[in-house]
């Protein structure tokens, strides 16, 4: 072991770098790493089982009106101040012949269900409107005592199993509403699968050996299973949504294999020169290592800045993200070297083609493209600008909501609902608006009531209005508005802030009034505004987080500055093509189940933390190699033409890794998830394109030395990184 460790310090001298020394201690004492690293997912994942998840779609935050009614239900009417379901029975021979007996049957059985408190009858007097003028269609509303994100499973998967149980084909029954889209949730792994299995397919054509191949995969599912245990715990103190495990593997999956990708081509590389297996490893962990820890800290310093945002949900699904990078990040960095160290000289059996390696750069192809580039950098700078331009341009006309159940799989109980509501009732009866109303003690208050509900009622957008219920108490009534348009709608979310408006009419409030616009669409209408006001803060925070973390790593300002306007243009190019397949329906019908709908208002500003973090990355990739060779030649342009030389085939691998679990999420049942995944996809697609293989040459060809200048009082300020692994150098000695 002497020996060992005296030939891992030679390339460094007398003290290797500390990553060094981590990585050639995982490599020394491999079976105790490993061991860690199981006892670490056995402990978290056994607590986690134990514990049990918590996961909820609490959407509120920043006290909106919409959560101002939703307190006051609460207090005057509890029987109904959570969510409700629809069930819709159809029938060709009519509802009130011999289906009538199975209805009543069916709603008797949902009255018994748990955290019910009333359902409404069709057939009966009450629940005309309920009911089509054939008799041929009609929907009861079952009230749950709770909110979604608080309502146990019992009582909605009761509701959909009794309707299963009574449809047939002489009276077809399904269910839909919020409750239900929680308890429908589609299952977790058909779209990750999918991305796993193109990554390795990829990994094994760039390493040509099962073993080297299945390393990358095997350390990012490692990682991620620790933290998916962890997100389960961190659920229980804080509020994480559903769809943050999903989120995580995402993230995790895609940024874990690149992160060990680097790592071994790095080591697989110095193997072919004849350095020992430790001493490759020193060398992996102390240059592609040290890039990987800057990359991952970049993407987590992005991903904090959506604490900014203030909504506990964003807070949750970030945590559940940065766990997912933190723990990957790790693993490459500890699991990886000590995995190295059991098979050694052994990483490439089971090769399947032999890898043929060029005798110098020059002979490649990415050398002669740089080299072509740098030839012409302001027309082909240019092209590569506008070409960006042109792929963000339907970014402007982006509108921000959630959408609704018409945009979930056809196939879907939620959506069999959704389509029978809106073509026999109109798209306003499965988005309703509660108006809460406080009243006085004086008599004006009623009069100041029925004078609101009148203006209301002769809104264009509204279809009609629900005679008013007042509590016991006599101080708190409830008017439910139906829209002529749907939830997603741009109408209702102008007929929402018109009833707001004629509410908060100072000849209303004057007399006591006190009137709010509630239920789950104003709910959503409020989210995104309040998610859209805090895009600008995040994206100004999280620019100057990662430039200042660029900075430190490549110690150039010239550099930071370029890649910060690179990677909000590869960011707008993607926010461009999701806005031109989900919003205006582009590439058919295929990723938007049919029908096109606003973007969710979180997608925007999760969607760019993580992009300008995951941009970040290629950048340092790139950059430490470039930085390695312009410190030890002092020539620009060869630093660029022989940087990108050195990672173009890793990059490449690693994008199109990436680009294959993003686009992968495209196949998952959930709107948001495809929407993301194809953001994500492209923003990697075009980053690894148009930007590091045109946009970096071209501008750094431009730049000339002048990329590398530093002040001397910045030089000062700035601590050394050795992100290249050869030692601190100052720039002003150049």
């Amino acid at each position: 072991m002497t020996s060992d460790v005296r030939a891992t310090a030679e390339p460094f001298g007398r003290r290797p770098p500390i990553l060094a020394r981590l990585g050639t201690w995982s490599f020394l004492h491999r079976r105790r790493a490993i061991a860690a690293w199981l006892l670490l997912l056995i402990a978290v994942t056994g607590i986690a089982r134990v514990a049990g998840s918590a996961f909820r779609d609490d959407f509120s935050g920043s006290n909106p009106q919409s959560q101002q009614a939703q307190a006051l239900l609460a207090r005057t009417f509890p029987a109904d101040a959570g969510d409700h379901a629809e069930i819709v029975f159809h029938a060709a021979i009519g509802l009130r012949g011999r289906p009538a007996g199975r209805i009543e049957a069916l709603l008797r059985a949902a009255r018994l269900l748990p955290n019910v408190t009333s359902v409404t009858d069709p057939l009966a007097p009450a629940g005309a409107p309920q009911l089509t003028g054939d008799g041929r269609t009609g929907y009861a509303v079952v009230q749950f005592d709770r909110t979604s994100d608080r309502l146990p499973s019992t009582g909605p998967n009761g509701l959909v199993r009794l309707a299963q149980k009574a449809d047939s084909r002489r009276l077809h029954v399904v269910v839909g509403g919020a409750p239900i889209e929680k308890v429908q949730k589609p299952t977790f792994g058909k779209s990750e699968g999918v991305g796993l299995l193109a990554a390795f397919v990829i990994l094994l054509v760039a390493f040509g050996s099962l073993v080297a191949a299945s390393l990358p995969i095997a350390t990012a599912l490692f990682g991620l299973a620790v933290a998916f245990g962890a997100l389960d715990l961190v659920s229980h103190g804080q509020t994480v949504p559903t769809f943050a495990p999903e989120l995580a593997a995402l993230l995790g999956i895609g940024v874990g294999i690149d992160y060990a990708l680097f790592i071994v081509t790095r080591y697989r590389e110095r193997l072919a020169e004849g350095d020992a297996p430790i001493s490759a490893v020193a060398a992996a962990i102390s240059t592609s290592g040290r890039a990987v820890l800057f990359a991952g800290c970049t993407v987590v310093v992005s991903l904090l800045g959506l604490f900014v945002v203030g909504l506990p949900y964003i807070t949750g699904a970030a945590i559940g993200a940065i766990f997912a990078v933190l723990l990957v990040m790790s693993a490459a960095l500890t699991l990886l070297p000590a995995l190295l160290g059991v098979l050694g000289p052994r990483i490439d059996r089971f090769a399947i083609h032999r890898n043929r390696r060029r005798a110098n750069t020059e002979s490649t192809f990415a050398w002669r493209w740089s080299q072509t580039i740098q030839r012409h950098p302001r027309v082909t700078g240019l092209a590569a600008v506008a070409a960006l331009v042109v792929l963000a341009s339907p970014l402007f006309a982006i509108r921000v909501g959630y959408g609704d159940a018409g945009n979930d799989p056809k196939s879907t109980e939620t959506r069999a609902a959704y389509d029978l509501l809106t073509h026999d009732f109109g798209p306003g009866d499965v988005g309703p608006l509660v108006l809460a109303a406080q009243l006085p003690r004086n008599p004006d208050g009623a009069d100041a009531l029925i004078h609101l509900t009148t203006q209301i009622r002769h809104l264009p957008d509204v279809a009609a209005i629900v005679p008013p219920r007042t509590n016991t108490a006599r101080d708190t009534t409830v008017v439910t508005v139906i829209p002529r348009s749907g939830p997603q709608a741009q109408r209702t979310v102008d007929l929402v802030h018109a009833i707001r408006r004629l509410a908060s009419a100072p000849a209303l409030t004057s007399t006591g009034l006190h009137a709010l616009v509630g239920g789950e669409t104003a709910a959503s209408i409020d989210s995104s505004a309040h998610l859209s006001h805090r895009l600008v803060p995040v994206i100004v925070l999280v620019v100057a987080l990662a430039m200042v973390l660029l900075l430190t790593a490549l110690r150039s300002p010239a550099i930071a500055l370029k890649a910060a306007i690179m990677n909000l243009l590869s960011t707008g190019a993607a926010y461009g093509v999701i806005v031109a397949t989900f919003q205006w329906g582009w590439l058919g019908h295929s990723l938007t189940n049919g029908r096109t709908g606003p973007i969710d208002p979180w997608i925007p500003i999760m969607l760019f933390t993580i992009l300008f973090g995951l941009s970040m990355d290629y950048e340092l990739f790139l950059m430490s190699r470039v930085r390695e060779h312009w410190i030890r030649h002092r020539d620009s342009q060869a630093a660029v033409t022989d940087g990108l030389a050195a990672t173009a085939r890793v990059i490449t691998a690693a994008a199109g890794i990436m680009v294959c679990v993003f686009a992968s999420f495209a196949l998952s049942d959930l709107r948001p998830l495809r929407i993301f995944g194809l953001g994500m996809a492209t923003a990697v697609f075009v980053d690894a394109t148009l930007v590091r293989m045109i946009l970096v040459p071209s501008i750094m060809q431009l730049l000339g030395r002048t990329a590398w200048a530093l002040p001397r009082w910045l030089d000062r300020v700035l601590p050394e990184s050795q992100l290249d692994g050869a030692g601190p150098v100052r720039a002003n000695a150049a």
